[in-house]
């Protein structure tokens, strides 16, 4: 995969690369049509990172806001023909650093892209373009009786191509599978511009390389997602909530495999350990820590949610569970807490991780991150979609005055949990993607062959390696060993 030029020039004389970076803003504009190029300074430090915080040196040269995909084509065509980096961009609500613009960049947002082509609800198929928003195309679907699945936490500000590029998952996974399992066919536009339809309108479809499947979860390194045709189910015509509180994490990571073996599926299983709770209750003003240690959040959905409900609520009394089955306005409050996540303070350095292991090892991880949190001196609280093992532990350690880096107690904690996590069988992230921030453990997993393999294919969509090259792709230095 080749370099970027203005990686080259950042060493260059200031001049040069200042006169480069002008003849490239004044092309850019005579491509694109007015109020489409943007380098005033609060545009740019809008969208030099994502939500991860996460901030590159220096600052990218424009943010780039097509009306059309024949925009984002002449953007990438300049883009590959100079060698600019391109960093493509949803709502900026990845928590990964895929989304962090490097110094002279162009920052290619999709966020005008946002309308609903179609909805078919006798194929039960929606039509979009890239910068919907995830909640607005649940709600357009809802008006016929369809829902779209995939919902993360940041459902009302994420957008279906970053939920694309992401593979994004969220509560209603362990029913109705990821972002992956919702995505028919796309169109996405090359790093030569090349505007590329892949996939089928059909459920099924196995003509060729699964080319759609290949940009799902791709990280923007591919191409430019301008569009999609994903998958609508029937709204469920009823749900039903259950609350199980549990003395300690571990035993409702036991309390998660009980309720897997009563032949239900749950459309929700999630599960939030003490810390949790504690941050809930200090963020939003609630008690939930009275209850329990840790609670897990069930819900049922469809014609048999009640007798569902029903097995699954005498199955974790039996376990030793608290149980309470809350409805109406009631149920929905617990999933807003559960969605309003760890409110943190500016008193606190934050560390959040994204991995996942088999259901079975839950447990045994959860133990071991209250040891790893031990060990470290950091505080640990974990949130997990415990219906398909993909847990989200937090370290924090309150801010020191003077201090302008976290400590690296926190870096060396969140290590620990990736080997173990590892040990166990799982994975480094279960859906916030690679990005910039785990790059360091992705050869740890995959294997140096794999990785390569990866930029190699890198290679063929985008020869002049403009798209993303320095997120999870890149070359990083290897992992300590210990």
């Amino acid at each position: 995969m080749s370099v970027s030029i203005l990686d080259h020039r950042s060493s260059a004389r200031p001049a040069d690369r200042d006169a480069h970076r002008a003849h490239l803003l004044t092309r850019l504009r005579d491509e694109l049509s007015d109020g489409e190029v943007f380098t005033g300074d609060d545009d740019l430090d809008r969208v030099a990172t994502d939500r991860s915080g996460h901030r590159l040196p220096g600052r990218p040269l424009a943010l780039v806001r097509p009306w059309t995909t024949a925009g984002v084509a002449a953007t990438l065509r300049l883009a590959s023909a100079t060698g600019t980096v391109v960093v493509p961009r949803g709502a900026g609500t990845g928590l990964s650093g895929g989304a962090s613009a490097p110094d002279g960049s162009l920052v290619l947002s999709t966020e005008r892209l946002n309308r609903i082509l179609q909805i078919d609800p006798a194929d039960q198929v929606a039509v979009v373009q890239a910068g919907v928003v995830t909640a607005d195309l649940d709600a357009a679907a809802a008006e016929h009786g369809l829902t779209y699945a995939p919902d993360p936490a940041s459902w009302r500000q994420s957008t279906i191509g970053g939920n694309i590029a992401t593979n994004a998952g969220g509560l209603h996974c362990v029913k109705y599978g990821v972002t992956r399992e919702s995505v028919l066919a796309l169109t996405a536009v090359l790093a030569d511009g090349t505007v590329l339809p892949v996939g089928h309108r059909t459920i099924k479809g196995v003509a060729g390389f699964d080319l759609t499947g290949l940009f799902v979860g791709s990280e923007g390194t591919l191409g430019v997602v301008v569009e999609a045709t994903v998958r609508l189910r029937p709204r469920p015509a009823r749900t039903r909530t259950l609350a199980a509180w549990f003395p300690s994490a571990a035993a409702a990571a036991a309390g998660v495999l009980v309720a897997l073996a009563q032949g239900v599926t749950p459309s929700v299983l999630e599960l939030l350990d003490a810390g949790t709770l504690r941050a809930i209750d200090e963020g939003q003003g609630t008690d939930l820590a009275e209850y329990g240690s840790a609670l897990l959040l069930v819900q049922t959905d469809g014609l048999g949610a009640d007798a569902e409900i029903a097995a699954l609520a005498g199955a974790l009394v039996d376990l030793g569970a608290d149980v309470d089955l809350p409805e109406g306005a009631e149920a929905d409050r617990y999933f807003e807490l559960r969605r309003s996540g760890r409110v943190l303070d500016e008193r606190l350095w934050f560390v959040g991780e994204d991995v996942a292991v088999p259901r079975s090892a839950m447990g045994p991880l959860l133990e071991r991150i209250e040891r790893i949190g031990a060990a470290h001196g950091v505080s640990t609280s974990v949130v997990a979609h415990a219906g398909d093992g993909n847990l989200h532990p937090a370290f924090t350690l309150p801010r020191v005055t003077g201090e302008s880096e976290p400590p690296l107690a926190l870096e060396r904690a969140a290590d620990d949990l990736v080997r173990a996590a590892l040990a166990l069988g799982g994975t480094i992230t279960g859906e916030h993607g690679v990005g910039i921030t785990k790059r360091r453990w992705l050869e740890q997993e995959l294997g140096a062959p794999v990785v390569d393999l990866q930029r190699r294919l890198k290679s063929v969509f985008d020869p002049a390696g403009v798209l993303n090259p320095h997120t999870w792709l890149a070359k990083e230095p290897s992992w300590p060993a210990s």
